[in-house]
């Protein structure tokens, strides 16, 4: 595990530097205590990093999970009671992985997966041009189209154009072009700039900056637009923010509905990632997906149980991990303990960082999720890549990640509910001297109830005096409404002069008396 040592360390810092921000912003944009965050962010990453499979997977608070959360501390009646749901949802999510639910990952097509990780790079793209500029009324974390500041996504771009703060946006700039200067040019001048990531000089470069300049100037910044950690005057304060669940509220029936919503939710947010992010992984490891429901679940109970907000493994902590070069589960567990170890040790420090310069973070992040390149790949893949692909960015950007998977998984399912339509049977039509229309009808090797339509109007428009070869020798499944219909055709066939011969493994039967039976002696000798 250590052989990559060399590569997980500065991985685990720029993920560090991305899940900070993200992990306070998380929590404010649900109505939790800011500290709930980060034990969300060090249990994702210490907890559920050291038990889970994927090498290269982060967890942490989940901007998906947010509403829900919101929504939850309200109606049941504080944030202990919520944490009795957090803590219900994660066993909830053991149970999922006992029964082995994580194969349900694997039944979303590639084009929604792909779609997924592109409209994720635009939405923080577009979420992060106002912390750049200096405009943070909106947490960070907040991914949904429309925001808990009463703005959207869009209308908070035009309104950070008013609200631009100078020092905000030079600190954004200067630490833009330290991340592009050290990836494209001083990452391949020598081990030094390797060790060494572009984002820890950033982020050194806007405390700095920050120290260095008055507040109340033109060019300062202000406290508002600095992370903002939970600061104890003592070991005992600090203990104070953990909070733990009321357990006499578990005989409340609202609950275990937020509790199971929850372990739904996180699981399937888990799942579509882990899908997402060994896509991503240049070394193409395959997360084990049980495994990993069995972490989560894992997690999302000692995060409960200490006051943390729910856990699911997170595309933009883990896009940021692999981007920056992560090889084992190592990054993903120091990134934890660099979370506990500075809130700790140098909470004070920490609120020197710029938000502007975490932003310019994020945006590099964003854009290697979303390249134009992408959009041109899937366009030469044909149009049954390319609209699922482009209704699930669509779909995310407007609304938020899950309604935008919803929308082009069910737009994938259409298309291949029109190809299966189109590909039932072929049809070959021979011109015979003896005065009848021949035709052969092959039939696929997955003939279900979808195809009713296709068959049926093809053997309806048969001519009379036809000759039909029905060749079901490579048919592997026939639905019986499929059966049925042959069945009722076969009377008509008879009252339009049409034979039928079936070719299939057994032989050929001219014009059988019962398709029905044909078709269940044909089933026991493929069993056979």
């Amino acid at each position: 595990m250590f052989k990559y040592l060399k590569s997980d360390l500065p991985a685990s810092v720029v993920v560090f530097f991305v899940a900070l921000p993200l992990c306070l912003g998380i929590a404010l944009a649900s109505g939790a205590p800011l500290f709930s965050g980060l034990i969300a962010g060090i249990v994702g990453g210490i907890v559920v990093g050291a038990l889970s499979g994927s090498k290269i997977g982060v967890s942490g608070p989940a901007a998906g999970l947010a509403a829900i959360v919101l929504t939850a501390i309200g109606t049941l009646g504080g944030y202990e009671n919520f944490l009795v749901a957090v803590v219900i949802g994660g066993v909830i999510q053991l149970i999922f992985g006992i029964l082995k639910a994580g194969i349900i990952g694997y039944y979303f097509p590639s084009s929604v997966i792909k779609g997924m990780l592109t409209g994720i790079g635009i939405i923080i793209i577009l979420k992060q041009i106002p912390h750049f500029f200096g405009y943070d009324a909106d947490p960070e974390g907040d991914f949904a189209f429309f925001q808990v500041d009463g703005e959207n996504t869009f209308s908070e771009i035009f309104k950070s154009i008013n609200n631009i703060s100078l020092g905000s946006t030079v600190v954004g700039i200067v630490g833009l072009g330290i991340l592009i200067l050290w990836s494209n040019v001083l990452s391949k001048k020598g081990k030094f700039f390797q060790l060494i990531q572009g984002p820890l000089v950033a982020v050194v470069f806007g405390i700095v900056y920050y120290i260095l300049t008055d507040s109340t100037s033109k060019f300062g910044i202000s406290s508002e637009h600095l992370v903002s950690v939970p600061v104890p005057d003592s070991f005992d304060s600090f203990l104070g923010q953990f909070s733990f669940p009321n357990f006499a509220a578990i005989t409340n029936p609202q609950i275990w509905v937020v509790g199971f919503t929850i372990a739904l939710v996180a699981s399937l947010e888990t799942l579509l990632c882990v899908e997402a992010t060994d896509k991503l992984d240049p070394h193409k490891n395959v997360t084990p997906t049980n495994r990993e429901l069995l972490a989560q679940g894992t997690g999302n109970i000692l995060s409960g149980l200490i006051g943390g907000l729910p856990v699911t493994q997170v595309i933009v902590r883990s896009s940021a991990n692999i981007q920056s070069g992560g090889r084992t589960k190592l990054s993903a567990i120091f990134h934890g303990f660099l979370l506990l170890i500075s809130v700790i040790l140098i909470p004070t420090l920490l609120n020197k960082i710029p938000l502007s310069v975490l932003a310019a973070i994020l945006l590099i992040v964003g854009y290697k999720l979303a390249k134009p390149a992408l959009f041109k790949k899937m366009w030469d893949l044909g149009w049954k890549q390319f609209i699922p692909f482009t209704v699930t960015v669509v779909g995310i950007v407007f609304t938020d990640l899950l309604v935008g998977i919803a929308l082009g998984l069910a737009v994938g399912i259409v298309i291949i509910l029109i190809k299966s339509f189109q590909n039932s049977h072929f049809l070959h039509i021979e011109d015979k001297s003896d005065g009848k229309n021949r035709i052969k009808m092959t039939l696929a090797e997955q003939v279900t109830f979808f195809n009713k339509g296709a068959i049926l109007n093809e053997l309806d428009s048969l001519p009379e005096n036809t000759y039909l070869e029905l060749d079901v020798r490579k048919t592997i499944y026939l639905d019986n409404d499929i059966i049925e219909i042959l069945e009722d055709f076969a009377v008509k066939a008879n009252e339009r002069h049409i034979d039928i011969k079936i070719i299939s493994e057994r032989g050929i039967v001219d014009n059988p008396e019962s398709f029905i039976e044909f078709f269940k002696l044909e089933k026991n000798h493929k069993k056979a």
